[in-house]
């Protein structure tokens, strides 16, 4: 019986286009599922990948998109609420993977990978991060063997840390969240689109929890002076107190899309380190990159 398509469902973001390529790259058929889709510019004949529109809210769409699937990856992403267009924490990461947990279930596929976060906590004081907690439990309750990858902080050509790092450090002055001493766990793009792509393949492992972080833990402002060698500036660093940011993004609020969120700040402020009894690169065969070999690749010197 031959493999029906593995849906991503927003397969058009920076993590969701990884996770096609990969999937794509290992031979499989590939349904990319996103409000704004689009074929990737690096196909070629004979790649079994097709487009359709969906959006996650909208259960007509994702029953479309899940037909014929084998499996499922919910790679939607959402870090600034737009209220007006319906575009909330709770909207995305909680109701919507939740329904679509319980749509897989219903079409009869069993594996599906949900997306989240390391620290995902409902106690947590950051909106986007309850969400995240809630999301999980309500995926797990529609569908109790779905598999929760939670991710450290992204990073990989043009993405949003190191692009935003790169600009920043082109100015003279630099303030770091707090003294910049937070730890931070970033994992590379590509190793996380291999992650999900053993997740669902035809045997993938049983483990149901797993938390991905890279091979390196580095503080915020180790990080920044790592981007600004590799770019060779300069800057000088400037410790700023998080009261200070938590003004600065109630300021900002009032913008379309605001350049900083009281939940990023938030995030600041708590250490992101995947649990080490948590399912693991390892526990996949995978060996994760580290940023100080990738940064070459990921940034262009002037």
């Amino acid at each position: 019986m031959q493999e029906g398509p593995t849906t991503v469902f927003g397969g058009t973001g920076f993590l969701g286009r990884a996770i096609v390529r990969e999937l794509v790259e290992a031979g499989r058929p590939v349904r990319i599922a996103s409000r704004h889709p689009s074929l990737p510019a690096w196909r070629e004949p004979g790649d079994r990948i097709e487009a359709m529109t969906c959006d996650i809210r909208d259960e007509a769409q994702v029953t479309t998109a899940l037909e014929g699937s084998t499996a499922a990856i919910n790679a939607v992403s959402l870090y600034v609420e737009q209220p007006r267009a319906g575009l909330t924490f709770t909207a995305i990461h909680e109701r919507a993977a939740g329904r679509l947990a319980g749509m897989a279930r219903e079409a009869g596929i069993s594996r599906l990978v949900h997306i989240s976060g390391i620290g995902a906590d409902a106690r947590s004081p950051s909106a986007y991060v309850r969400a995240r907690a809630a999301g999980e439990q309500a995926v797990l309750e529609a569908m109790p063997k779905a598999t929760l990858l939670r991710l450290g902080v992204l990073f990989g050509p043009d993405d949003a840390l190191l692009t935003n790092l790169a600009r920043l450090v082109r100015l003279p002055l630099v303030p770091l969240f707090g003294r910049g001493t937070t730890r931070l766990q970033p994992v590379h793009v590509d190793d996380v689109a291999r992650a999900a792509a053993r997740l669902t393949a035809t045997r993938p492992v049983e483990r149901r929890l797993f938390e991905l972080g890279g091979p390196e833990v580095l503080t915020y402002r180790e990080l920044v002076e790592r981007v600004a060698a590799q770019l060779e500036r300069h800057p000088r660093l400037l410790p700023l107190p998080f009261f200070a940011w938590r003004l600065a993004a109630t300021l900002l609020s009032p913008l379309p899309s605001p350049p900083l969120t009281r939940d990023q700040v938030v995030l600041m402020q708590r250490e992101n380190l995947a649990d080490p009894d948590a399912g693991s690169f390892a526990d996949l065969g995978i060996m994760p990159r580290t940023l100080h070999d990738s940064l070459p690749r990921c940034l262009a010197k002037d």
